[in-house]
């Protein structure tokens, strides 16, 4: 006697997978990107103040080191708690975006940590540069990082869904958030 199969109840089974998302326009990911410049400028003030104050920090160039990992660790803190948690950081909020992983759900700890640490393709790059070079112009430390964030914007173009190519990496997408959309499930 063969098993009797029962037709799935599901009624998604068998059905197309949704669309993959969009990404928001470029300007306003761009706005959000330089609102969330200034915010951070603050969280990392207020860090490196306390750092100063804890570790009693005379100079600038003293415990440099543990400065840099307190705050890299802050803004990890910020930016992955609050696009696990919400999808959205302030800026985020401000200029109706939200990430959201590929498939349009909300981000897990793991996949926020990976867009965090990918993110840093925005700055590292061009500061590497700006340091590998024997004796860089003061100008180089502006120039560079500026022409960078301007060319790797302009990279999202070039992705078919018009994604910045951290997000491609990490399976996340910044997709736009009118007000009052609820978070995806």
């Amino acid at each position: 006697m063969q098993p009797v199969t029962v037709p799935s109840a599901d009624p998604s089974a068998g059905a197309p997978p949704p669309p993959l998302p969009r990404a928001a326009p470029l300007l306003r990911r761009m706005a959000a990107f330089l609102y969330e410049g200034v915010l951070v400028f603050g969280i990392l003030f207020a860090t490196g103040l306390v750092y100063a104050v804890t570790v009693r920090q005379t100079h600038g160039l003293a415990h440099r080191t543990g400065l840099i990992a307190a705050c890299f660790l802050v803004l990890g803190l910020y930016f992955v708690g609050l696009w696990w948690r919400s999808g959205q950081t302030l800026a985020m909020k401000t200029w109706h975006l939200r990430i959201v992983a590929a498939d349009g759900g909300p981000l897990s700890p793991r996949r926020a940590l990976a867009r965090y640490l990918a993110s840093w393709l925005w700055i590292l790059p061009p500061l590497a540069l700006a340091g590998a070079l024997s004796h860089p112009h003061l100008a180089a430390y502006y120039a560079l990082p500026v022409a960078w964030v301007v060319l790797y914007a302009l990279a999202a173009l070039l992705h078919p869904r018009r994604q910045f190519w951290h997000d491609a990496l990490c399976g996340t997408a910044v997709v736009d958030a009118p007000r009052g959309t609820p978070l995806p499930q």
